[in-house]
């Protein structure tokens, strides 16, 4: 069996509290040498400058690899690519390219309408990056499909543009079932999507706030899973142990099926993370890592 790989996502922090709580779960997380960490980017010039920010930090003052994210969102494709190029003349060697949603104020009927000057779709941004710099490109995945997609078959025709266009990876949104993942990793096999397929893993913090995701994203939350939380919300410690058991089950029966890598939506929050990679045979090598 090869070596387990793993990443984890991160959000910039919104003050200073939160930046601690940050700055904590990195030097947690850093030690088990994740192949890489992501940083979203909200479509807000606040938003992005705190994204900036924080990878600025991680590249200066730990050996983590860092992917920023990149949307279509709020900028022109100049502005964009700007952005990008920057980040290349910083050593960023790793983006995650998405389309992004549109900021609530600019929807009037719940669809996204892109940037009248910029990318209208992630196969769009993924070809424009490609122009700028020779960057590693990760892209979504939507295992059971995108909202707005129009259904599964839609979605890996998405996919498959973006793979198309230059995407070497893509990471799925969070799903509870295994068999989701891998009916659609087999379906992007048939499809001629050939990149790797890794799944993302949402360690459950709370659970009205995961009805909320799933509400948004499309993913489905199984009776099971509802049943398991019953009852837990005021009692965080219990909440925490079921999580991991949650997450650890998921993973265990992905590497069943030869699954050897996996994302982490940490939330900015290192326990069940580190957790459940422990539970898959992942050690700090302390040695290794320089976390300042």
């Amino acid at each position: 069996m090869s070596e387990t790989a793993v990443s984890f996502e991160f959000f910039p922090p919104g003050d200073e509290a939160m930046a601690q709580q940050l700055w904590q779960s990195v030097q947690r997380l850093a030690p088990l040498r994740p192949r890489f960490v992501s940083v979203t980017y909200g479509a807000d010039g606040s938003t992005r400058a705190r994204t900036h920010e924080f990878v600025q930090r991680v590249m200066h003052e730990t050996d983590l690899r860092v992917a920023p994210h990149l949307t279509c969102v709020g900028a022109s494709r100049a502005e964009v690519l700007a952005i990008a190029s920057s980040y290349w003349n910083h050593g960023v060697r790793h983006l995650v390219a998405l389309r992004g949603d549109a900021p609530a104020a600019n929807l009037s009927d719940g669809r996204y309408r892109p940037h009248p000057d910029g990318f209208a779709y992630a196969s769009d941004l993924v070809s424009g990056l490609r122009q700028v710099g020779d960057f590693d490109l990760s892209v979504a995945a939507y295992p059971e499909g995108h909202p707005e997609s129009g259904g599964i078959e839609a979605e890996l025709e998405n996919l498959k543009r973006k793979v198309d266009a230059g995407a070497g990876r893509a990471i799925t949104q969070f799903f509870f079932e295994t068999d989701v993942f891998l009916r659609f990793r087999d379906r992007c096999a048939a499809a001629g999507i050939n990149t790797a397929i890794v799944p993302g893993i949402l360690p459950i913090t709370r659970f009205p706030q995961l009805l909320r995701f799933a509400a948004r994203c499309g993913a489905s939350v199984p009776d099971w899973l509802r049943a398991r939380f019953d009852g837990l919300d005021d009692d965080p410690d219990t909440r925490r142990m079921i999580a991991a058991n949650v997450a650890i089950e998921q993973v265990q029966r992905l590497r069943q099926h030869s699954v050897e890598e996996f994302h982490f939506y940490t939330l900015n929050r290192a326990e069940l993370a580190y957790a459940i990679c422990h539970a898959l045979g992942i050690r700090p090598r302390v040695s290794e890592a320089r976390v300042a």
